[in-house]
């Protein structure tokens, strides 16, 4: 019988579980770190003294985001020599009408690749800052530096994600209605209403690891890109004919995205980036084995909580 005490922490520590995750895997960009980070912090926290122990709110997300900051320092070599684009971990999420645009936004895959070109300690402060709302001194404590030095990091990573991240408001209905039509087209493999969706200057990413054949460099431009998808429904891929794919609409990362799957595992996702006109300026496909484990689980995760 497990005692009192311990059933209360494991209830305080369940309770913000999922803060805890939303902070790791913004800090880090994958999930399985992030479900590592988490665990690790629920070690620390059942060795610690929980009686001296004010606010485990925030004494829980000073441990994860400290083990999120280890994580991604170690992490940051093995990216640098990567096999093609390095894309983060997709998740499947599930918003509604209460979560805000701010929350979809962070988790997005494009915000994750452009939270890539911060130092360590720049993506812990602004994710801690700018996500989830502490204030400089409540991050100084949970990151270990003066609070000036939070500040100068806050304010570098704020200039830096507005250079490169143009926040454009593109409502969920356009985004989804725009992906439904894509979805079409390139299951279709109509050329013409590919051309029609995508920005003239449209990016696609594509990330294999080295485990699956992707493409080493991005594909620009929408004649290309286009051509690249109308193809998909007429070839195999991964020695997977057309014939025994699946795909399908799935909520990725906060925005509409298409999950594709064979018969015995999730080979593929796809995830879009708008411009203000609902256009589709990039696309995110993930097909490296290794990162599509959270979504082959099926687990849906909450965009905050705040």
């Amino acid at each position: 019988m497990i005692p009192e005490s311990s059933e209360r922490d494991q209830q305080v520590f369940h309770r913000h579980r999922p803060l805890l995750f939303s902070v790791a895997y913004r800090v880090l960009g994958t999930a399985a770190d992030a479900e590592d980070a988490v665990q690790d912090a629920w070690i620390k926290w059942s060795a610690a003294d929980r009686s001296q122990v004010a606010d485990p709110k925030a004494y829980l997300t000073r441990i994860v985001s400290n083990l999120a900051l280890e994580r991604l320092r170690s992490a940051r070599h093995k990216r640098e020599t990567y096999v093609g684009p390095w894309l983060p971990e997709p998740i499947l999420t599930s918003g509604d009408s209460a979560e805000s645009v701010v929350d979809a936004e962070s988790v997005s895959m494009a915000m994750l690749v452009v939270l890539e070109t911060l130092s360590p300690l720049e993506r812990a402060v602004f994710v801690l800052k700018e996500v989830f709302g502490f204030s400089h001194a409540e991050i100084a404590e949970a990151v270990e530096r003066s609070e000036a030095a939070v500040r100068q990091a806050a304010h570098r990573a704020r200039e830096q994600v507005r250079g490169r991240r143009p926040r454009f408001t593109v409502d969920r209905s356009r985004q989804r209605e725009v992906t439904e039509r894509f979805f079409a087209a390139a299951t279709g493999g109509d050329v013409n209403a590919l051309m029609e969706l995508l920005s003239p200057d449209v990016t696609l990413w594509t990330d294999g690891g080295g485990k699956v054949r992707q493409a080493m460099r991005p594909v620009v431009g929408s004649a290309t890109v286009a051509a690249w998808f109308a193809a998909i429904g007429t070839v195999a891929y991964q020695g997977i004919e057309p014939a025994d794919r699946k795909a399908e609409l799935a909520e990725i990362n906060g925005g509409p995205g298409i999950v594709f799957s064979a018969p015995d595992r999730v080979i593929a996702t796809l995830t879009f980036d708008f411009d203000a006109d609902g256009r589709i300026t990039a696309i995110h496909n993930v097909a490296n084995p290794d990162k599509l484990r959270a979504i082959a689980e099926g687990t849906a995760h909450r965009l905050g909580p705040r």
